[in-house]
């Protein structure tokens, strides 16, 4: 599994955090840190983060797609 996140467009609401924080922190207020490659395990936390960002900053895809697919 891959993620991507699109730090022009995250505008830091961090709610990423709350959805999966063993994959998402925020480093001051504003610079997100993430794992780009989680375990599959991690999946459902994942998509919960995706979906839950309002911005919709981020992207998750298998590791059998590419990132303009999302899984």
């Amino acid at each position: 599994m891959k993620v991507v996140v699109d730090l022009n467009r995250c505008q830091a609401y961090a709610q990423c955090l709350y959805a999966a924080p063993g994959h998402f922190a925020l480093h001051g207020k504003e610079a997100l840190v993430y794992d780009p490659s989680p375990d599959e395990a991690a999946r459902g936390e994942i998509e919960r983060a995706v979906h839950a960002c309002p911005v919709r900053a981020i992207t998750a895809y298998s590791d059998d797609t590419t990132a303009g697919e999302a899984a």
